[in-house]
């Protein structure tokens, strides 16, 4: 009778076991929402935008509908401030986002290293810390703050048009109205280039152009071309390459742990697909035998200025004491890897 009940016993217990074991996977497949949220600020077709819709159709595709990824454009879901989507994220009410490392900088201050002024000379550099020791590093920043970095994206090099007039030299830059997105560093340069600088959300940028609230603005040419920001009486454009956007491809770091093995690698998967198509899209246009987008502000009777190395070094001197500043809040070894880096390739 005993054996017969510590055998009983025993069997029950394995099955227990088996199922105990067996129950975190189950709980994970049937814990999936009907709806993951994907944040992005703007809307297609600036190459930040469509890498989110990309990857979010990638994934859907892939998983045959049970990661269920639907795309909230505009920064909606954070009320067009893209600088709260971390914040949002780690709150849960957004589970994926495409950030630009200009909005994470505020809140996480290494992520200031792409908008250091004139330390990326042009693609190669922005691909070389990326690729390199300094993005493995950033990478490793980010998933401190309970969210899980998948790809590294980008969204162009940064270029200064305005109303009033072409900018050329840093004094051409004087009392102009430049607005900005984010990060304390922006409003360093051009208060340093005797600008004023603005901070306002991209969602108030175009009232605030069309009203002539300022003056200006920086953002890459996919955008300027994209939003028609000709028609917002932006009619110099200055092309300079002070600083990069890069994006980032992340997931909340709960509903990565929620995914299967199987479904993380094709999240994963999905993310540097929509990151590899990301990157072509922001350069098209812009060079490599390719200046249909120089074609096309052209049309628009934008007045173009291409600075030469020389003229882009007066630039970067006028800043340097901001470069300095901002090389110590971000960190001085970070930035050393960097410039070490950039000069592998120069």
């Amino acid at each position: 009778m005993t054996m017969a009940t510590n055998r009983r016993s025993l069997l029950l217990g394995s099955a227990g076991l088996a199922a105990g074991l067996a129950t975190p996977w189950v709980s994970r497949a049937q814990a999936l929402k009907s709806e993951y949220k994907l944040s992005v600020v703007g809307n297609r077709p600036i190459p930040l935008s469509e890498g989110a819709f990309q990857w979010a159709e990638l994934v859907t595709e892939r998983t045959q509908g049970r990661i269920n990824v639907k795309v909230y454009p505009g920064s909606q879901l954070v009320g067009g401030d893209q600088t709260r989507e971390l914040l949002a994220m780690r709150q849960g009410v957004i589970d994926m986002t495409v950030s630009s490392t200009i909005n994470l900088s505020p809140q996480i201050r290494e992520m200031t290293l792409f908008s250091m002024p004139f330390l990326m000379p042009g693609h190669r550099a922005f691909d070389a810390l990326i690729n390199g020791e300094p993005g493995r590093d950033l990478f490793q920043v980010l998933a401190q703050r309970e969210v899980v970095p998948l790809a590294w994206g980008e969204n162009g090099f940064r270029e200064i048009s305005n109303s009033r007039r072409p900018i050329r030299t840093p004094e051409d830059l004087r009392g102009l109205k430049i607005r900005f997105a984010a990060g304390a560093i922006f409003a360093d340069i051009y208060n340093a280039l005797g600008a004023n600088p603005v901070q306002m959300s991209f969602a108030d940028l175009q009232p605030a152009l069309s009203t002539g609230a300022v003056d200006g603005q920086e953002n890459p040419i996919n955008l300027f071309l994209a939003f028609k920001m000709d028609t917002l009486a932006q009619r110099h454009l200055t092309v300079w390459n002070y600083c990069a956007d890069a994006g980032i491809f992340h997931v909340a770091k709960g509903v990565w742990e929620s995914f299967s093995k199987a479904d993380q690698e094709i999240v994963a998967e999905s993310a540097k697909e929509a990151a590899r198509r990301q990157i072509a899209a922001a350069r098209k246009g812009i060079g490599d035998g390719d200046r249909s987008s120089f074609d096309e502000l052209a049309k628009r009777n934008v007045a173009v200025v291409e600075l030469s190395d020389a003229e882009k070094q007066a630039f970067a001197r006028a800043t340097r004491s901001v470069f300095d500043t901002w090389a110590s809040r971000i960190g001085a070894d970070l930035v050393r890897k960097a410039e070490a880096a950039i000069k592998a390739v120069a």
